[in-house]
């Protein structure tokens, strides 16, 4: 299936959205939020190849990259972006601080993170965290609250709640540093920083499959804010056609558009993954529209427990009948 097929049966669907939708006033801007990460992996295929230009040529598109989830957000709620790709935490606070504002559209990716030991460590076993210091990429992430999950099942916590694992926010960047420097012990990571630290030595306690919920949880999900859903419907359903028909496709043909993806990270960031890092971490990344609702109250809860969010959201998901 080449790109145009996938972008052209998306602009079927927009025949009369500009006649409908926009009262033909001109151009709808769609500002879209995005990671240059291969868990945004989507949005990366879909943004070097033109699909959504073509499934929405009365659109003007424009990609908005973001560092950080709770930028993302903040974006969000700004009005600065319109439909995001993000992290199923900062959708979950960005769903409750927005009173429902913001809602879930789809899944994108699941899995995709590993629990790795420093090469020579003596972990064998999340119990074996007890009195070691491991990195997240940030506090209040996805990754930071799995990890919380799988302790809390073992029955261990953190330094601050009166227990002896040391849980550290580090730039995935800088973990194989702190690792070779002795200041971390382990990390638990999304890819593909898993596959880069054991290419460089370090060693999977816990795999993508092994991690949490047997990988079935969201790494990345795509959200939209109701205001411009409730203005624009048939402008999301068109997107929504797009970034389902563009997960089947990179599904069926995962290593032609994971060079796609790599290119496309190469030039927004200047830095491009090696073919064997490429590859290793699309291996571990699940591309599915689906999202485990198990996981995502799950998360909710961790992130009330934790004091990120003060009450777990109740309605998530977009209501799709906006988009009939």
């Amino acid at each position: 299936m080449k790109k145009r097929s996938i972008s052209y049966v998306c602009a079927a669907a927009l025949a009369a959205v500009f006649l409908t939708g926009c009262g033909g006033s001109g151009k709808t801007t769609v500002n879209i939020g995005y990671f240059n990460n291969v868990t945004h992996a989507q949005a990366l295929y879909m943004k070097a190849e033109g699909t959504l230009e073509e499934a929405l040529p009365d659109a003007t598109l424009n990609w908005v990259s973001f560092n950080a989830g709770p930028s993302e957000v903040e974006a969000l709620f700004s009005g600065n972006i319109d439909i995001g790709y993000i992290g199923p935490v900062p959708a979950i606070t960005a769903n409750v601080r927005s009173d429902g504002d913001v809602t879930l559209l789809s899944g994108a990716t699941k899995a995709g993170a590993e629990l790795i030991r420093a090469a020579g460590s003596d972990i064998e076993s999340v119990e074996d965290l007890s009195g070691k210091t491991v990195a997240i990429p940030q506090i209040g992430n996805t990754q930071h609250l799995c990890l919380l999950k799988l302790m809390e099942d073992a029955g261990l916590s953190t330094v601050e709640e009166g227990g002896d694992v040391t849980v550290s926010a580090v730039e995935n960047a800088d973990v194989l540093n702190m690792m070779d420097a002795g200041n971390i012990d382990a990390a638990f990571v999304p890819e593909p920083w898993g596959s880069t630290l054991v290419e460089s030595g370090a060693e999977i306690v816990l795999d993508y499959d092994e991690a949490y919920m047997n990988g079935d949880y969201p790494v990345a999900v795509v959200v939209v804010r109701n205001d411009f859903l409730k203005a624009h419907p048939d402008v999301v359903k068109a997107f929504l056609e797009a970034h389902e028909q563009t997960t089947d496709y990179m599904r069926d043909n995962i290593a032609d558009c994971a060079k796609v993806v790599n290119d496309e990270i190469n030039s927004a960031t200047g830095k491009q993954l090696s073919e064997s890092v490429l590859q290793n971490a699309f291996t571990k990344i699940i591309l599915s529209t689906e999202v485990n609702e198990t996981a995502m109250k799950e998360f909710g809860d961790l992130s009330v427990a934790q004091g990120f969010i003060d009450a777990t959201y109740e309605s998530l998901y977009t209501d799709k009948s906006l988009l009939n």
